[in-house]
């Protein structure tokens, strides 16, 4: 009799579930494996979506909702959010008797789990470790990570290397690539009308895709970064703005205040959503002329669809980067010069 094995999948914010959504249709689909779905974080949260509806409306069975956000953004909140997690996960995880535990990434919700996963003798498999973001709390919470798991899937050879010089047995770790870029060529991403209608915004010539998260090393540069990216954007004439709003880590809710109170003065030319989901995101990509901001997805899918990136600040300072990626500093005056720069149809050639 096939013996089924438990592989236990954790999800806390609505990208890293677009990430992983192709990897859970494998699961969902193996007469070998039986799914389990653990939700937690912005999922669950209202002021972030509650993007655990999309989830169940997609069909995923959705095994145990670990609430552990308290509601607060400061960094004593978010250690008050992790040591609910751990409470509550170790309690999900003795009921549900997960035979390995899929984590991704680096985020505090996630190093929760872990650490709960690691003392209860819970296997993990890592997906993305190796990797570097020298401007954020997410470096030494994904190498913690590497560290508490027994599997690990990189994004490349480089990230690969980095894991085994951790200390981790070379047999165990796997370049396997990032899980995120199955989705493009898996989704029937949407033409322009529809992506258009979707989001009841028109998109034109000149049109960005804008998401800005706070550096959370960096000590409240949150709102005088984003307000010099605001500044930048309204100088370019004719530009049209799509906005998707930060995750739950510390200063993200006065850069949330900000994309509201922007778009509220100018809805002629700018719109912004909490979650755009991965269809319309990927399908975002396809049909915009650039993106702004810090974000992971910026330096991953972005340049598979042959869209530049302007990459702001210090977030993602040390991972890898294709040539469409433009790094630049969040002042105002530098970004205004490189928009001009790749928004030229010479640039778009190139």
């Amino acid at each position: 009799m096939l013996v089924r094995r438990k592989v236990c999948v954790l999800t806390g914010t609505r990208a890293e579930f677009g990430l992983l959504s192709c990897l859970i249709d494998e699961l969902k689909e193996s007469p070998a494996i039986e799914l389990q779905i653990v939700v937690t974080g912005m999922h669950l949260s209202s002021e972030f979506g509650l993007t655990v509806t999309s989830i169940e409306e997609s069909g995923y069975p959705i095994s145990k909702r670990v609430e552990m956000l308290v509601s607060s953004d400061t960094s004593i909140g978010i250690s008050k959010s992790m040591g609910l997690g751990m409470i509550s996960f170790c309690e999900a995880f003795e009921e549900l008797k997960p035979d390995v535990i899929v984590i991704l990434g680096d985020r505090f919700e996630m190093f929760a789990a872990a650490a709960a996963a690691m003392i209860g003798n819970f296997p993990i498999a890592h997906i993305h470790g190796g990797e570097s973001t020298e401007g954020l709390i997410d470096e030494p919470i994904r190498h913690s990570i590497t560290k508490m798991a027994h599997l690990h899937f990189t994004a490349t050879e480089t990230y690969r290397e980095r894991v085994i010089q951790l200390g981790e047995q070379p047999d165990r770790v796997f370049n396997t690539g990032t899980p995120g870029l199955d989705n493009i060529k898996k989704l029937n991403l949407l033409d322009k009308s529809e992506f258009e209608d979707s989001i009841n915004f028109k998109i034109g010539d000149k049109t960005a895709l804008v998401t800005f998260h706070p550096v959370t090393l960096e000590a409240n540069t949150a709102e005088f970064q984003f307000k010099e990216v605001l500044k930048a954007l309204d100088s370019i004439d004719g530009l049209r703005i799509i906005f998707t709003k930060p995750n739950a880590d510390t200063g993200g809710r006065v850069i949330i205040k900000l994309i509201d109170d922007y778009v509220t003065n100018n809805s002629e030319k700018a719109c912004a959503f909490v979650s755009l989901g991965q269809l319309r995101y990927l399908s975002a990509l396809k049909h915009v002329n650039v993106v702004v901001g810090n974000s992971s997805s910026g330096l991953t899918e972005a340049p598979s669809f042959n869209v530049p990136t302007i990459n702001l600040g210090e977030r993602q300072r040390g991972r890898i980067k294709a040539e469409s990626v433009l790094d630049c500093k969040p002042i105002a005056s530098d970004l205004v010069q490189i928009l001009n720069t790749v928004l030229t149809k010479e640039f778009a050639k190139k």
